[in-house]
């Protein structure tokens, strides 16, 4: 019996021998496994990573200065435009209403033009002619202005041409003769003069 009890721990301080023996190669074997790792893999990954980063960063930078540069000349021109357009609107505010009033200032043109023949009707153009001057000095007021034609070099800008006349004392392309007048709206052509051009 003590002969199985010293064999059997005979056996177990081999076994332990071994572990203990086993152990150091383990540990040995994981120290070398780390130094086998290079230490330079782990600092260029963490380097590498930040680079990446600041490099977005900067990208989405300039992205969202570029976008706020359009933005800010975008409204610029907005603001530009709508200046203009106010001012345009200011302008000629009173555009329709003076088309309006072309065809009574031709009225009163053809009514003057009729020839008196008593007091009466002496008297009645002279209260017509005050309401001309009236009228003429209103609409001059808001910017409207007879377009000068007779004896003036045709212009298609600002004449309408709807009779050719040969007249041997002008020189050709001169306006002979207005048929009706044409009218500007400070720097806008409301209506042109109809007139009679020398060939």
């Amino acid at each position: 019996m003590p002969k199985k009890n010293e064999s059997l721990k005979t056996e177990e301080q081999v076994i332990a021998e071994d572990v203990e023996v086993k152990a150091p190669e383990a540990e040995e074997q994981s120290e070398v496994a780390d130094t086998e790792t290079p230490e330079t893999d782990l600092p260029v990954e963490e380097e590498a990573e930040p680079v990446n980063e600041v490099e977005e960063l900067r990208e989405q930078l300039e992205a969202e200065q570029n976008k706020y540069l359009r933005l800010l000349a975008d409204y610029d021109n907005f603001k530009r435009r709508t200046q203009k357009d106010k001012e345009l609107a200011n302008k000629f505010r009173s555009q329709s209403l003076l088309a309006d009033l072309l065809p009574v200032l031709d009225n009163f043109e053809r009514a003057m033009s009729v020839p008196t023949k008593s007091e009466e009707s002496a008297s009645l153009i002279k209260g017509i002619e005050m309401v001309q001057k009236s009228l003429h000095e209103a609409v001059n007021r808001e910017g409207l202005e007879e377009i000068k034609s007779v004896g003036e070099q045709f212009d298609p800008n600002f004449h309408q041409a709807v009779m050719q006349e040969k007249d041997d004392s002008a020189e050709p392309g001169v306006v002979l003769q207005e048929l009706q007048k044409g009218y500007i709206l400070k720097d806008r052509v409301l209506r042109p003069a109809m007139v009679k051009v020398n060939e």
